[in-house]
């Protein structure tokens, strides 16, 4: 659930980044959109055979934390490397969902239908947390001390925290991983 909300919250409010962030027209923004999925099509290749090297739980762990930075990046840096850091963050999620589904079902047997059936329930994360961000995206500019940071970029701490999530499982699957080996 947390992968899939953070990948449909991302890029769904790329488009929104580029407009309220940057004030570039939809039209233009959707480049960056389509960037971000060539960049997240050729990324599963590289990470695919990176698992030759790494525990899939390690690289997932570092895939979410490597995710968690770029987001970082979004909430933080302003302009045009923001927007890099937001389509960049598609190079991190290539690999996450299949990764996920395998550590889950590992080691399940019989009950792996079951389990299967369990983690195809949990695509509804892709549909209830968007609607999350986009209500923070409609409130004013927050106040951090110093510094003024507008919604749309406030907003992005909720793929943030599932990267966390993310991060964490990936780490656990990798200790066991080890534990195992």
């Amino acid at each position: 659930a947390f992968y899939v909300g953070a990948q449909i919250m991302i890029w769904t409010f790329i488009i929104q980044y580029a407009g309220n962030e940057l004030g570039m027209r939809a039209s233009t923004a959707q480049g960056y959109n389509i960037l971000a999925m060539i960049i997240f099509v050729s990324s599963r290749f590289i990470c695919t055979f990176l698992l030759k090297f790494v525990s899939p739980g390690g690289l997932l762990a570092a895939l979410a934390v490597g995710g968690g930075a770029l987001v970082c990046g979004v909430i933080f840096v302003q302009g045009m490397p923001g927007l890099y850091c937001l389509v960049g963050v598609s190079a991190c999620m290539s690999l996450m969902f299949p990764t996920i589904y395998g550590i889950a079902l590992d080691g399940l047997g019989d009950d792996a239908k079951l389990g299967a059936a369990g983690l195809i329930l949990a695509i509804g994360g892709g549909c209830l947390m968007p609607p999350l961000q986009a209500s923070i995206m409609d409130k004013n500019a927050f106040e951090f001390g110093s510094m003024t940071l507008s919604s749309t970029r406030v907003s992005f701490v909720l793929p943030l925290i599932c990267f966390v999530a993310i991060a964490i499982y990936g780490f656990l699957a990798h200790r066991k991983h080890i534990g195992e080996a």
